[in-house]
């Protein structure tokens, strides 16, 4: 038995976790990415693939995570130390994915506090005499100071006004999260409540403006069916939004179930925090759009005349439709905090999620959460000065960019390893490694093949990836299906219980294991994670890679047409950071096993042959405690010595 783990921290209440999980969830990314991918993908034809994200791959890695994080106790590098020892790399990729949002997100945040504070002067030449173009140019060249860009855009200096209220915001999230998941818990009331409240006010307020129906009508009203199919990029931008809206892959989850008691209820938290999250960015979308077609209309213009993707919507085009109604300056102040309390609360769960792995490593036994906490914010402020730069947009612009890629990378990360490592050595003891590893690359590489078609060619060819992926699949299968045969015979089976154990078996040897404690997961989640949302997500980092801006070149590697040094080399640096540290995991699982805890690794342990759960001995339900990756009689570990 090992030593017992010190008395996880709880939330105060299960409504202070959902406050603070959908408020780490809803951010700008709501506000502004959502409408501005709606407008520029079909209007409302984006929905179709944002909806079947949030269905096929959201809410199931959503409750995959809270599940893992509540189950183990730990933050990612010992949850995915748990699924398998080999696992723990993507712990420290989520790691670098939640960090990476960090240093750029805190940046945004500042800008909308000196923005806050910049409306006392000057309004109306800013925002009242302005149009939505001229207000945001003032923003980018003003407030974040890029009128003193040198050549080819490269920084020239510190915009020492935004490096003040970057420090300031890290002070604010060091006293909020410094102090436990109570105290985030008890603020989220307000810094999630609030901006609900406004959001509906801003609705109710602009809706009933002139014009604002033809906002509306180019938001959902306008179905441009063919972008579906013409921009095939827009998949794996819908996916990469639901990771970026939604929050997983940046270790919150994980930290933030882990904070809950072992028995709450993971699918109805789940499907509340995702479907909050998901009303939330529709419901912006006619805020958005209907002070929009408010602006078309007293400009004379049609909507797309003065729409602007992307941050012009919220610090351009809105601020100005607001600073028309009376009171103006008053209802843009309220917006800047509206944007403030949206962002300090994702800010809160991207801080947190990288806390609480830190926590949970060898440094909590040497310093304490506050001490942990000051040290990640004196390294945010440090890599944030790249972002108060007068180049910081562009920063912004390309980091944010790379991190689709990371997302994605992560996402599939953590579905393999819940649906085809775990308990990868009980499976190849039981039939063999040969059928184990045909059938994992007959899955993987008939896609990666057929990828080849679809995304890799100047004419992409659908049917032709389509027929490689029909035909190189069957040619695999009929090798696996020669070697389940084989192992039936040698090991005295019946074939269909070879398969079941290939395709099935330990995916929901998972989902029972995760079910002993928070309640009953469907086997539909199950067959998803095993095979469905690897699948997905592999096909969709394949297409981000090989999509193409205006010109036919490629995007990776040329984003935006900024320069490479500094711009491209630090987003492609950090896409190769997040594949270098999972391979480094892969290839030597004991690296980051000196990361851990010796108490949390021991647990973590136990926990996996059904000993202990919250360190305590309990009885394991008899049909559950014989199955192997359960069984503490199970000659081999999960782990990796």
């Amino acid at each position: 038995m090992p030593e017992k783990m010190e008395e996880r921290e709880q939330w105060g209440s299960r409504a202070g976790f959902i406050f603070a999980s959908v408020g780490a969830a809803v951010g700008f990314g709501n506000i502004w990415r959502f409408p501005s991918l709606a407008y520029s993908f079909g209007g409302g034809a984006f929905f179709i693939p944002y909806l079947m994200a949030l269905i096929f791959i959201g809410i199931p890695l959503v409750i995959l995570e809270i599940a893992l994080g509540q189950y183990y106790r730990t933050g990612d590098i010992g949850v995915f130390g748990g699924i398998h020892a080999r696992m723990r790399g993507v712990g420290v990729a989520s790691l670098v994915c939640g960090f990476s949002v960090v240093l750029y997100y805190i940046p945004l945040i500042a800008w909308t506090v000196r923005a806050f504070f910049e409306s006392f002067k000057d309004f109306d030449k800013n925002y009242t005499d302005s149009n939505g173009k001229d207000a945001y140019a003032y923003f980018k060249d003003d407030i974040i100071g890029m009128s003193t860009l040198g050549v080819d855009n490269l920084p020239t200096r510190v915009v020492w006004e935004n490096f003040g209220c970057l420090v300031f915001i890290y002070a604010l999230i060091f006293l909020c999260v410094g102090f436990g998941v109570k105290n985030t818990g008890r603020i989220a009331y307000f810094t999630m409540g609030f901006p609900i409240l406004l959001l509906f006010i801003f609705l109710i307020r602009v809706c009933v403006l002139e014009g604002a129906g033809d906002g509306i009508k180019a938001y959902i009203g306008e179905w441009d069916m063919s972008v579906l199919s013409k921009n095939g990029n827009v998949w794996s931008l819908a996916v990469s939004q639901i990771f970026f809206s939604l929050g997983v892959t940046f270790g919150i989850f994980t930290a933030y179930g882990s904070s809950c008691p072992k028995d709450a209820p993971v699918l109805a938290n789940s499907f509340v925090i995702s479907l909050a999250n998901t009303a939330f960015s529709f419901i912006s979308g006619f805020v958005v759009f209907a002070a929009l077609g408010h602006l078309a209309f007293k400009s004379d213009l049609p909507v797309s005349a003065v729409a602007d993707a992307g941050p012009g919507l919220v610090f351009g085009t809105y601020p100005v439709v607001l600073a028309d109604l009376d009171g103006g300056q008053h209802w843009v102040r309220l917006f800047f905090i509206f944007l403030f309390l949206l962002g300090i609360d994702s800010g809160f769960g991207l801080f947190e999620g990288v806390l609480i792995v830190l926590n949970d490593t060898v440094l909590g036994e040497k310093y304490s959460k506050m001490q942990l906490a000051g040290a990640l914010c004196g390294v945010g402020i440090l890599c944030g000065l790249l972002f108060v730069t007068d180049a910081g947009f562009i920063f912004l612009d390309v980091v944010d960019y790379y991190v689709n890629f990371i997302l994605i990378l992560v996402g599939f990360f953590e579905v393999f390893g819940a649906g085809w490592i775990f308990g990868i050595e009980e499976q190849i003891e039981k039939i063999g490694k040969i059928p184990v590893f045909l059938y994992m690359f007959t899955t993987f590489g008939s896609l990666t093949f057929a990828s080849i078609f679809w995304f890799g060619l100047n004419d992409n060819q659908v049917w032709a990836g389509f027929v490689a992926l029909i035909v190189s699949y069957i040619a695999g299968m009929i090798g696996v299906y020669i070697s389940c045969t084989r192992a039936a015979a040698e090991k005295n089976m019946e074939l269909n219980d070879v398969f079941y154990t290939l395709s099935m078996e330990y995916v929901i040897v998972l989902k029972d294991r995760l079910s002993t404690n928070i309640g009953p997961l469907p086997t539909v989640w199950a067959f998803s994670v095993k095979h469905m949302m690897p699948s997905i997500l592999l096909i969709c980092f394949i297409n981000l890679c090989a999509s193409k801006q205006e010109g036919g070149r490629s995007v990776f590697a040329h984003y935006g047409n900024y320069v490479a040094v500094p711009y491209q080399i630090i987003g492609i640096a950090i896409v190769i950071l997040t594949m270098f540290v999972f391979v480094v995991g892969v290839t030597f699982p004991n690296v980051y096993h000196m990361l851990v805890r010796s108490e949390i690794s021991d647990y973590v342990n136990e926990l996996n042959q059904g000993k202990i759960s919250d360190g305590e001995k309990v009885e394991v339900d008899a049909e559950i405690a014989t199955q192997p990756a359960l069984n503490p009689e199970n000659k081999k570990s999960l782990d990796v010595e």
